[in-house]
């Protein structure tokens, strides 16, 4: 309970009054004003009854309707105000009698949304009595899922495009025969059915789909290579978030290609396993979701023999390199891997570097700065022939584009009967 602001300002001029007024009466005033103020609180001392909307579940830095609606109008008026935890925003988050705004979550994983916090003014606007309601909430931040999800759909529509090219589906060895179609321009000349051409009169090609039935593992550095910024947001926003959006595009095309999918993620222990399975794109989400990089270095060997037992799949490995020197653990360990499985390496590009390397200086330590750049993105160069030595595919694209460029390398390796 406390008085209003209206309350203050009374007593204020009932402050000032005393200079003309018998100061007896300006007492008695002021004593008047904070019993109305009191009996005003009073008649709002119960919490109000809330329409409650919160969403348990978000995608990282997508929007999400929040609303809060007084449910039946009462005496006075209510400030509603939702206490937010670092990482999420809510526009706007406070409001008279009703909040209805938009939700963003910044950052991926766990997060406590604190109960809603209410103001309740009595009618005369003299008292107010805070309330708390709703109780504490965990909400999921999960990663990027509707960008996953478009790419999924552009897979099962045969519109995926990869640099400006639109996969009709792969043709060739490892490939199953499904139907016979017309052909088309853009076919290759190996697909035409020479038999079904003749009897028919026009020409004829075969139509095959992509095997299914393989296994894809997802497998997830969270080292302390991985809590470094990615991309402009250098504040929420870290490699592992775009190792894991990435991780999540992958495992949901892997559903709709009808292939398992399985995740390992690790630092210096395992510390999430998930076997590939059947329609696992789920599954490898809610495993992966609420990771957090830790300060220590990454155990590549651990992590490659736990999958040495596996049958053959297709290993995608998540990780950061900066140097050869850093960079040698991986190199050692991905021998004895790729020769069991077919491996890439996706590493998110780091987009400072490149900027810094080719931005005009404009004083003598910009071209510093600028040679450190270029050295710096020789050496990652210098990582990447050593990886493709060792039998790996090296798979390196902006953060935002990692993702699509991980699609792009498991439909290829498909394509090529490599899993």
């Amino acid at each position: 309970m406390a008085p209003t602001t209206r309350t203050a300002g009374l007593l204020a001029a009932a402050a000032l009054g005393a200079l003309v007024v018998p100061p007896a009466l300006a007492a008695l005033i002021a004593l008047g004003l904070l019993a109305a103020a009191a009996a005003d609180a009073w008649t709002v001392r119960l919490p109000p009854a809330l329409d409650l909307n919160r969403h348990a579940a978000l995608s990282r830095g997508v929007g999400a309707t929040f609303t809060c609606t007084q449910r039946i109008p009462a005496l006075g008026r209510s400030r509603l105000r939702q206490p937010l935890p670092p990482g999420i925003t809510l526009t706007p988050s406070e409001g008279y009698d009703q909040i209805v705004g938009t939700i963003v979550a910044r950052r991926r994983g766990r997060h406590t949304l604190p109960s809603l916090a209410i103001q309740r003014d009595g009618p005369l606007r003299l008292g107010s009595w805070y309330h708390r309601a709703g109780g504490a909430e965990e909400i999921l931040v999960f990663p990027d899922l509707p960008a996953a999800r478009r790419l999924a759909i552009a897979v099962r529509r045969g519109r995926f495009a990869q640099q400006g090219r639109i996969a009709r589906g792969p043709l060739g060895l490892g490939t199953d025969f499904e139907s016979i179609r017309d052909y088309l321009p853009d076919d290759d000349i190996r697909s035409v059915n020479w038999s079904a051409s003749a009897r028919l009169g026009r020409p004829m090609s075969n139509r095959y789909r992509i095997e299914s039935d393989r296994d894809i593992v997802c497998v997830v550095d969270c080292g302390r290579l991985m809590a470094a910024p990615s991309g402009s947001d250098s504040t929420l926003h870290t490699r592992l978030d775009t190792a894991i959006d990435a991780v999540a595009a992958v495992a949901l095309v892997a559903d709709e290609a009808g292939d398992r999918c399985g995740a390992l993620a690790f630092d210096a222990t395992v510390r999430r396993a998930l076997r590939p399975r059947r329609n696992g794109g789920d599954a490898v989400v809610r495993a992966l979701f609420d990771l957090e990089p830790a300060p220590v270095d990454s155990d590549y060997g651990l992590a490659f023999r736990s999958l040495g037992e596996a049958k053959r799949a297709l290993v995608i490995v998540f990780t950061d390199v900066i140097e050869p020197v850093a960079a040698r653990p991986l190199v050692d360990a991905l021998g004895p891997l790729a020769r069991k499985h077919a491996v890439v390496v996706a590493i998110a590009a780091d987009t400072n570097l490149a900027d810094r390397a080719v931005r005009p200086p404009g004083s003598p330590l910009d071209v510093y700065r600028a040679a450190a750049a270029v050295t710096a993105l020789e050496e990652r160069k210098e990582v990447s022939v050593r990886l493709r030595s060792a039998g790996a595919e090296v798979v390196e694209a902006p953060p935002g584009a990692l993702g699509e460029a991980s699609v792009a390398a498991y439909l290829k390796a498909k394509a090529r009967a490599r899993l």
